[in-house]
């Protein structure tokens, strides 16, 4: 099958051009946009052709007639001469029967038919706007002489046939007015007509002919047109234009290292250019890529040590708190082991004294054994609260396991029993039994529970005691635990409320503190995935709350560390 216009449709289908409207694709619409100005070019183009031939076939068939008609009045002009009406007639049937030649009638000046080579034809007055006389014969006046396209019309035969006549008038010439006959005087300047009707069957034949021949030219040059088109295009504008989107594509994924190809499309100045620029660009870009693949190493390496500095400095910022607080402790704590301390050594002098002899009076072995176990007492009482001491003030690593959140309240509630009382502050512990055990790291957790217990002590001490109520409770739909620390103090004013968890803020005296308890606590409630909530009014008191998850809802398995942030 030759590469005419139905392989071009299917090309310009398959690059695009499915849906109705104006493709998208530029190589589609350049297609479609020459193949409809190369369409459109040859459809003119061959009209045009098509009429030009029409025209000449005409004016040469006109021509012919006309020359056959003259023919006819010079072949018959030598018998009309000698009157032989017979002669001339029997002329006119011999032409008349020759091919392409309908018919030939005569009309003499009156525009009666005097004779016709068609035997139905009879002879008879015709008037003077018949088609046939009409051509001398106007409105204005008779024309001796008429012009070609006067004496030229299109009619049909009495068979149907379309045909084209040529009338050709028969002068009154100076031979014939001077005949012996005298037929006609030297005034008439017109004898008659000479009607030749040719037929119009080999003109449409042939005009059919030529119509095919321009439609097959013209459709073979719109398959050539779109061919070439259709090549040309995808050589140098369809292939270029996908080289250069999988270039583009290929940088947007940052395959920098393949440089644009856009195939036999190279050769072409602008395209050269373009691509050219496109591989300096993306090299361009691969240098810049890698410098800040560089860069962003070089960040992160020193993002991770600045990380690891200042998660020591956080270490060292809890276990500098721990020690404030231990040094809040001291002296109660000094207090507390001394009374137990003092009563040992009283049991034990009067023990001596008992003793003097060298061995226990007779009878008082009840009295002694009581001794006994009053120094025994004391002496668990005072390594109870060391041991305690000890355990608060150790420095371990964070390290999170289940932990029973009332046994760590009870344990700081014995830490600061002495400077509780020094302030008169009644403790009321509500807490929850079978409370469940609380994924946490107990050694900050007591630090957090400590902290609140202080900072209500302090905030009651001005007011000579007060209430202090510690409360613990589940929250089974949220699977946490929340505790809560209230007490009676002065409270916290309005302005100072959303800075109380700011690192540095203290209202207290100087040397009291340097806010940093707080900011702490609020450090180790985040890491665990908590929250701190406070709520204060004025010379009534505050409250706490402290809300922790029963686990950890981290997907990792390390334990956080201890943050201080501000709110």
């Amino acid at each position: 099958m030759p590469y005419g216009v139905l392989p071009a449709a299917a090309e310009l289908r398959r690059l695009g051009l499915k849906g109705p409207g104006m493709p998208r694709k530029l190589g589609a619409k350049l297609i479609l946009s020459l193949t409809i100005l190369i369409v459109a070019i040859s459809g003119i183009s061959g009209y045009l052709n098509f009429r030009t031939q029409k025209k000449q076939l005409v004016d040469t068939m006109i021509l012919g007639a006309d020359q056959l008609a003259r023919g006819i009045t010079g072949a018959t002009w030598h018998a009309m001469l000698d009157d032989d009406r017979k002669a001339a007639y029997e002329i006119m049937r011999v032409i008349a029967d020759k091919q392409g030649v309908d018919r030939i009638r005569m009309f003499n000046r009156e525009g009666r038919l005097v004779f016709s080579t068609d035997s139905r034809e009879q002879p008879s007055m015709t008037s003077s706007s018949s088609e046939v006389c009409a051509s001398c014969h106007s409105k204005d006046a008779i024309r001796n002489r008429p012009s070609e396209d006067a004496r030229v019309r299109y009619a049909r035969s009495p068979d149907g046939v379309k045909t084209i006549n040529m009338v050709a008038p028969i002068y009154n010439e100076p031979s014939c007015s001077n005949a012996s006959c005298h037929a006609h005087s030297a005034s008439t300047k017109v004898l008659g007509v000479v009607d030749v009707a040719l037929r119009l069957d080999p003109v449409q034949k042939q005009t059919r002919a030529i119509t095919l021949q321009t439609i097959l030219w013209t459709l073979f040059e719109v398959g050539i047109g779109a061919a070439f088109v259709i090549l040309f295009t995808r050589r140098f504008v369809a292939t270029p234009i996908q080289g250069l989107i999988a270039g583009t594509k290929a940088v947007s994924a940052m395959e920098l290292d393949q440089p644009l190809d856009i195939g036999n499309a190279r050769g072409t100045q602008e395209l050269d250019e373009l691509v050219d620029s496109f591989n300096r660009m993306r090299e361009r870009l691969k240098l810049a890529v890698a410098e800040l693949n560089d860069m962003q190493q070089t960040l992160e390496d020193k993002v991770d040590e600045r990380t690891q500095q200042l998660k020591a400095a956080q270490r060292k910022l809890v276990q500098s708190e721990r020690l404030a607080t231990l040094g809040q402790l001291a002296a109660s704590v000094a207090h507390e082991i001394n009374n137990p301390v003092s009563g040992v050594l009283n049991l034990s002098m009067l023990l001596e004294r008992l003793m003097a002899n060298g061995a226990y009076p007779p009878g008082r072995e009840a009295e002694f054994r009581k001794y006994l176990g009053l120094i025994s007492t004391e002496t668990a009482r005072v390594g109870r609260i060391v041991s305690d001491l000890l355990a608060f003030s150790r420095r371990s690593k964070p390290q999170r396991a289940p932990s029973d959140l009332n046994k760590l309240v009870r344990t700081t509630i014995g830490l600061a029993d002495h400077k509780l009382k020094l302030i008169s502050a009644e403790v009321i512990l509500d807490l929850q039994e079978s409370l469940p055990l609380v994924e946490c790291d107990a050694s900050q957790m007591q630090q957090v529970i400590l902290n609140l217990v202080l900072n209500g002590a302090q905030a009651m001490q001005p007011r000579g005691g007060g209430k202090l109520t510690i409360r613990t409770h589940l929250i089974p739909q949220e699977e946490s635990v929340e505790l809560c620390v209230q007490d009676t103090g002065e409270g916290i004013a309005p302005e100072n409320l959303s800075k109380i968890f700011d690192p540095f803020f203290t209202t207290k005296a100087e040397g009291k503190g340097v806010g940093l308890g707080l900011a702490v606590l609020y450090g180790i409630v985040k890491a665990h995935e908590g929250e701190v909530e406070v709520v204060s009014q004025r010379n009534e008191g505050t409250t706490f709350t402290v809300t922790l998850p029963l686990k950890s809802r981290s997907t990792t398995a390390e334990a956080r560390e201890v943050q201080v942030q501000s709110v």
